[in-house]
This record gives structure tokens, C-alpha cells and sequence, in this order.
């Protein structure tokens, strides 16, 4: 027993010589000992971030709304005599200018209407004229006592009934020409025509056949309803002049039109509490057609001092809307912000950010707060 004892006492000691001599060994393979450089930890990698400065600007005040597009004019155009279609000079759809031939009803009847009244005043100038005459040379006669006061009284009826003969022929002649030219359907005013109701050969009627309808492209109205809290904003911009008002199609489209505030009703709808208002819009190019959707901004006037940043830089969590701004030391600092009115692809910020400060604008997903990062002016931008 005390030899077995003896034993494992060796066998224990060769085994702690033979680790000793591997960690040793271990060691110096690996530059250790009192001459191995010390062991330095991983440093945290810094991020490059594009950076642009919030710049303080003035910039307009806008209100925005929702509406149509509506004509200043609309006529539906119909016929005022009888007769078959001849001619429809203008195509469905086609834009004409003011006196443009549209459509001519077959003439030929109200032609010789007109020939016929002609000749009829022809014919009772002719008696008028001999009734004159004999009326003037029975005054002299009556005073030599060659005629009897009678003969003078009924020369004298006899003029008077040819003088409103005449009369009653012109009016008729003059009714034949209206209905002469009435034959002729012309545009009333500069627009477009819709689609015609009526081809030729159709027997119109003047009861009241619709040959078509013509609109005003040019300009144009742009209807909206603002809100009753918002009259007093507008009173205050129309008593410095006229409003400017501007035009969109969509909400990302760029702006299209501008025109002025041109209308505001004079009663609130108690229903809605909005108020009907309109814009005259310069329409040159016809890109607006009535009963267009429409956004309208009312500028109302200039904000100074607004604090800008681009809208690419804002974040959003369960909290609200935030920037990083670049902090002490490189750090990302994030600040928590109220956003006004969006201008292009700018943003107001109404709090959290100072002028000059300057916000992270790429890189937000791999951000987070106090991270380290190396900032650099971002593409197109001048980061002043």
C-alpha cells in the first residue's frame, strides 16, 4: 500500500512538470514573456455618414386643399330655325375660336325668305314714294282750291299707310335675314367642342334638337372648399392683394399652374362648415379639362426664420418623428422633433434642431444613438 502510494506521488509530479513545460512552451511560441506586447481589445468601427447643416430660411405659407376644376363657360348649342343639316364644319371634339363655323342648316328656304322680303319692300317704297308725291301736290293744290280738303286728307292717310307699309316690310326683311343667319350655328366663344349629337342630313328642329356643347378651356376655375378656420387667414392675405394660388393634378406631381384667388361665397355650409371658394387659372397649354381632381395651395403669406432639413433625414419610431445630429465627439445624437409644411424635399421642423446643426442624411438604418461616426457633406449639397 505504501508503494502504490508512492507511485501515484511520481506519476503526478511527471504530469505537472510536462503542463508546465507546455505552457512555457506555448508562450514563447506566441512572443510571450517579459518582453510580449501587451493584448489590446477590438476598437468600434466608425460609420461615414452623409451630412447637410439645417439652414433657416423664409419660406411661403401655404394652405392646401382639395378640388375640381370647373368652366367658366359652358352652352349647349341648338338651332334656332328648322331645316336639314348641311354642314357640320367643326369635328367632335375640336377646339374653335370665337365666330368659328360649327354647324349650317340648308339656307336655300330662308334665302328666298329673304329675296322675297327684299322685293316686298322694293315694291312698297315704290308706292310710298307715289303717295308722297301726291300728297305734296295736293297741298298746293288744296290752297289754290283746285282740291277738295277731302282729296288732300286721303292723300295724306295714303302716305301715312305706305310710310308703315314700308315699316311692317322692313321688320319682315329683317326677321328674314336673322333667320338667315341663324342657319349658321357659330361658336359664341373660344373653346372645345364635346361630341356632335347631329350628322349631316338630320332634320333639325327649333323646338330644341342639341347639336352640341361647347366649354371654355382658357381660362379655367379651380373650385375648393376651405374650412371655416381658415377664413380668417385668407380675409387677411386678400386685403393685402390679390392670392396666389397654385395647381397640381396629384399630389407628387410637380406644379403645373398658377393662378389667383378669384371667388369666395358669401355663406358658410352649417353641414360641412366649409366655405365655397374658386381660383382663376391661365390655361394656355389646355392641360386642365373641367371636372379634373385638383390639389390647390393658397399662399397666404411668408414664414421667416423656418428651420430646414431634407425630408430624406427624418425617422420615425413608436414615439414620434426624429433627426440624428452629428453630436460631440462624432457621436449620433438622436432628437426627437415636431415637422411643419413640407416645401420640395425640405421639411420645416418647428422643434428639436438649431440652426447650422448638422443632420444625418444616409446610413439612418445602421444608426443608432451615440454611435461613432465620421461625417461628410452628402452629394449636392454644400452642408451650409
Amino acid at each position: 500500500m505504501r508503494r502504490m502510494s508512492v507511485i501515484l506521488f511520481v506519476a503526478a509530479g511527471l504530469a505537472g512538470a510536462g503542463l508546465a513545460s507546455f505552457l512555457a512552451l506555448s508562450v514563447g511560441e506566441h512572443g510571450g514573456g517579459a518582453n510580449a506586447a501587451p493584448i489590446t481589445p477590438r476598437s468600434t468601427p466608425v460609420l461615414p455618414v452623409p451630412t447637410v447643416a439645417v439652414v433657416k430660411k423664409t419660406v411661403p405659407l401655404y394652405l392646401d386643399y382639395v378640388g375640381m376644376t370647373e368652366s367658366l363657360r359652358t352652352v349647349t348649342l341648338q338651332a334656332k330655325v328648322t331645316g336639314y343639316l348641311a354642314v357640320q364644319a367643326a369635328g367632335d371634339g375640336a377646339d374653335v375660336k370665337t365666330s368659328d363655323l360649327i354647324y349650317r342648316i340648308d339656307p336655300r328656304d330662308y334665302q328666298a325668305a329673304l329675296d322675297q322680303a327684299k322685293a316686298q319692300v322694293q315694291r312698297d317704297q315704290a308706292a310710298l314714294e307715289y303717295a308722297r308725291a301726291n300728297n305734296h301736290r295736293n297741298s298746293v293744290l288744296v290752297k289754290a282750291g283746285w282740291v277738295t280738303k277731302d282729296a288732300f286728307d286721303q292723300s295724306t292717310s295714303t302716305l301715312r299707310q305706305a310710310e308703315a307699309t314700308l315699316a311692317v316690310d322692313q321688320a319682315a326683311l329683317e326677321t328674314a335675314q336673322l333667320n338667315l343667319g341663324y342657319t349658321e350655328i357659330r361658336a359664341p366663344f373660344t373653346g372645345r367642342l364635346s361630341r356632335s349629337s347631329v350628322h349631316e342630313g338630320t332634320l333639325i328642329s327649333a323646338a330644341g334638337t342639341q347639336l352640341n356643347t361647347l366649354v371654355q378651356l382658357d381660362p379655367i376655375y379651380a373650385t375648393f372648399n376651405p374650412a371655416e378656420t381658415d377664413l380668417a387667414a385668407i380675409d387677411k392675405a386678400r386685403a393685402k392683394g390679390p392670392v396666389p394660388v397654385e395647381i397640381r393634378t396629384n399630389d407628387e406631381g410637380p406644379l403645373q399652374l398658377r393662378g389667383t384667388l378669384a371667388f369666395i361665397d358669401n355663406a358658410v355650409d352649417r353641414g360641412t362648415g366649409t366655405i365655397a371658394a374658386r381660383a382663376m387659372i391661365p390655361n394656355h397649354d389646355l392641360t386642365l379639362l373641367p371636372g379634373q381632381y385638383i390639389r390647390a395651395r393658397v399662399n397666404i403669406g411668408d414664414r421667416p426664420d423656418a428651420l430646414l432639413v431634407p425630408q430624406a433625414a427624418i425617422g420615425s419610431n413608436q414615439i414620434g418623428k426624429f433627426v440624428y445630429v452629428v453630436g460631440a465627439g462624432d457621436t449620433a445624437e438622436q432628437r426627437m422633433v415636431k415637422l411643419g409644411p413640407t416645401y420640395g424635399e425640405l421639411v420645416v421642423v418647428d422643434k428639436g434642431v438649431k440652426e447650422g446643426e448638422s443632420i444625418i442624411t444616409g446610413n439612418l438604418q445602421k444608426l443608432g444613438p451615440g454611435a461613432a461616426v465620421q461625417p461628410k457633406p452628402a452629394a449636392g449639397q454644400s452642408g451650409s
